[in-house]
């Protein structure tokens, strides 16, 4: 019996595989540390907006999303033009994907990338290609010996996830003035907001001084609205307009637009989160490694733990630790089988992974 058939290479992708999401035991308060999600939740502010517009969920939203793209223009002194908006910053990745990458072209991500990289790619039938990291960090040099004529776009996660590392921006900007012009460089900068380097930068810069080079936010860390679904991306006009004319008309809805608008608009809810993040980045980097266990430096929102590869391995923890209702990453499917992820969670939530740590090391 014949039936559809997937174009080729499509079941090649291996499915993206989230974060563990808890289920409550009676008697048993449960953290879920696993998706870097934030500890505050959004602007009180943005659930007020969200809330304003429920007596109108019957109109379609505005298909351009002109007031966010003006609210992002406002907060970064963007052009609102250059900016287009998308059901998560995961949707505008796979859209660039459709407009540069076809059969037989290649795109670069290292080798702890995010994954919905190769799955943006090899969905639409180009080659992923895999430069490698130096101490889990990117390596720019590597990227550009991989370069060869069927390159097309480059993907950089900066800071990255899942390793928490970053490229200083003179190294980006030496990653761009490497790669040929008609090679796309996507730095996807949904960790920015945590990032408290004097060398660091989201990518605005090289964006608005190069003609091959966007650089895409969320709305899902920091500002709290992951359930939403909406990012954004700041490119050349020819690029925003090559996007537009395959993004849905309606993808971004009216709720998440405008409580977008408030959360991007209440800088107070975002200094008060990016300075405790920054405060327990310090403590779990300094508490965990006084176990024995090592941390990737980070200066995102959660830390990477690694474990020996025998004894206390990072199998053994994330049981130990899930049984105390503390749900960390595992990160098999990043190629860390001996790490897991930990998002920087309430304070109630790091001291028991501390503790919980403590014990799983003792042997309790």
């Amino acid at each position: 019996m014949s039936r559809p058939v997937p174009n080729p290479g499509i079941l090649d992708i291996a499915p993206y595989t989230p974060g563990k999401s808890p289920v409550a035991e009676p008697g048993r308060k449960v953290f879920k540390l696993s998706a870097n999600e934030t500890p505050f939740g959004p602007s009180p502010k943005a659930i007020e907006a969200f809330k304003r517009v429920a007596d109108h969920l019957e109109d379609y939203p505005e298909g351009t999303s002109r007031v966010l793209r003006e609210a992002i223009g406002r907060s970064f002194g963007l052009d609102p033009n250059r900016i287009i908006c998308g059901a998560g910053s995961d949707e505008i990745l796979n859209l660039l994907a459709h407009t540069y990458l076809g059969q037989g072209d290649e795109a670069i991500s290292t080798t702890h990338g995010f994954l919905v990289y190769p799955i943006a790619t090899m969905a639409v039938g180009a080659r992923n290609v895999i430069a490698q990291e130096t101490n889990l960090t990117c390596n720019v040099d590597a990227i550009l010996k991989a370069v060869t004529p069927k390159t097309k776009l480059v993907w950089l996660a900066n800071p990255n996830n899942p390793t928490g590392t970053y490229v200083p921006f003179d190294e980006v900007k030496r990653l761009r003035a490497g790669l040929p012009s008609h090679v796309l460089l996507v730095l996807d900068a949904a960790y920015c907001d945590y990032v408290s380097r004097n060398d660091y930068e989201m990518g605005i810069e090289l964006v608005a001084t190069t003609e091959n080079t966007v650089v895409t936010h969320t709305f899902s860390k920091i500002h709290g609205l992951a359930a939403l679904r909406i990012g954004w991306m700041f490119g050349p006009e020819h690029i925003i307009d090559a996007v537009n004319r395959i993004r849905g008309p309606f993808n971004v809805s009216t709720p998440a637009m405008y409580a977008a608008i408030a959360a991007i608009e209440d800088t107070a809810h975002q200094a008060m989160s990016k300075q405790f993040t920054e405060t327990w980045r310090n403590l779990l980097t300094e508490e965990i490694g006084k176990l024995g266990l090592k941390v990737t430096p980070s200066v995102a929102n959660f830390v990477l733990i690694h474990f020996p590869t025998e004894g206390k391995t990072s199998d053994a923890a994330d049981a130990f630790l899930t049984k105390r209702g503390l749900v960390l990453r595992a990160l098999k499917n990043y190629g860390l089988p001996h790490a897991l992820r930990m998002t920087i969670g309430t304070e109630e939530a790091n001291r028991l992974v501390v503790e919980g740590l403590r014990d799983f090391m003792a042997g309790k």
